[in-house]
């Protein structure tokens, strides 16, 4: 059983691996305490869960943007295989679909789809293709994990997919709405920020949005042990997500990107307000282990779910 309150001290044969991890991930040097208090007792039960299994342990993490879900599972995946599991790490993300696509669901349903990240502008049978076949613990051969190019908006060509060998051990998917349920139709009547007054008055866009979130269901019926990185607020994750895209503009070529100033970014995130704060009223009644964040990006507790 994961105790996330039981700090585990650092091996000498760990710590230049984390201090690496903190240096690449441009992470502050008191993470390291987040990694001792948190982290590692995360890694320690997760491989006693798997070592107690005859199939792949499916696990989601579940966060707003800029919780720092990805930073997670970069570590889990990172501190696992070092105890020669394999490992695959995923992100609903990268399970986009391309412009032409979204362009397409703009054109036939609602303009608000040509917008990455909620329900339906993702591939979900591609995306359960790939899960069923890494849950499988009969999976033999190389399986190539989709990625996506947030900077240019589009799919990475397949050849610069990543390869993982099967079958795996621990499979990682991360995504701001993993685990999510639908919300009550009732719900969708009335506007909650200027982006749905103004662009979706008749409810049409959010509907469509909840409605495909259904089909999200069986994809996330697999997960094994479900983690909520969450959020002490909506209001903090503007401010999280444009640390975010400065990261992504310092590390993309001029002139090759896609990044958003902050009025688009602003507009951006509105798209994500609904399901966010869906998210931070009901995932934690859910999910297998809350650990919740402070404005300062902190983890003031960790729960476990009584259930």
């Amino acid at each position: 059983m994961i105790n996330p309150t039981e700090a585990v001290p650092m091996q000498p044969s760990q710590n230049g691996l984390i201090a690496r991890f903190l240096d690449e991930e441009s992470l502050p040097a008191n993470f390291a305490t987040i990694i001792t208090d948190w982290y590692l007792p995360l890694v320690r039960g997760l491989s006693s869960m798997t070592a107690a299994r005859d199939r792949p342990l499916i696990v989601g993490i579940n966060g707003a943007q800029g919780t720092g879900k990805s930073t997670l599972a970069r570590f889990l995946d990172l501190m696992l295989t070092q105890q020669s599991l394999r490992v695959a790490n995923l992100s609903l993300d990268d399970f986009y679909l391309d412009i032409t696509r979204r362009q397409k669901l703009a054109r036939t349903i609602h303009p608000l789809l040509a917008t990455r990240g909620v329900p339906s502008t993702h591939d979900i049978d591609l995306a359960q293709q790939v899960m069923d076949t890494l849950a499988d613990p009969d999976s033999r051969g190389e399986l190539l994990l989709p990625r996506f190019d947030k900077a240019l908006d589009d799919p990475k060509p397949s050849s610069l997919w990543d390869p993982v060998e099967l079958p795996v051990d621990v499979v990682l998917l991360e995504g701001w709405f993993v685990g999510l349920r639908p919300q009550d139709d009732k719900l969708l009547l009335s506007p909650i920020n200027a982006l749905e007054i103004d662009e979706d008055p008749d409810a049409t866009w959010r509907t469509y949005v909840n409605k495909r979130l259904s089909e999200y269901q069986p994809l996330f019926s697999g997960i094994d042990y479900l983690i909520m990185l969450k959020a002490p607020s909506f209001d903090c994750v503007y401010r999280w997500r444009s640390v975010q895209e400065q990261k992504l503009a310092a590390a993309t070529s001029a002139g090759e990107s896609k990044i958003m100033n902050p009025a688009a970014l602003n507009r951006f995130i509105q798209h994500f307000e609904r399901l966010t704060r869906h998210s931070l009223e009901t995932l934690p009644e859910q999910a297998n282990l809350v650990l919740t964040l402070n404005a300062d990006h902190g983890i003031d507790h960790g729960q476990p779910a009584m259930r």
